[in-house]
């Protein structure tokens, strides 16, 4: 997972996977951060901290 601040925009660009069930069996998760990742973009001399889940429908 790639996240980077340009302007007044946050980017996060995560690659996509091969479509899989999600936890509950209910959706097909595409992509994720498997779980908080602190990443490389800072605000306010913190670092931005990000939860990502990207899923279809079954």
């Amino acid at each position: 997972m790639k996240v980077e601040i340009k302007g007044n925009e946050l980017i996060i660009t995560v690659e996509l996977q091969t479509p899989t069930p999600s936890a509950s069996g209910k959706t097909l998760v595409v992509a994720s951060s498997h779980g908080n990742q602190v990443t490389t973009a800072v605000i306010d001399g913190k670092p931005v901290v990000v939860g990502l889940n990207a899923y279809i429908k079954k």
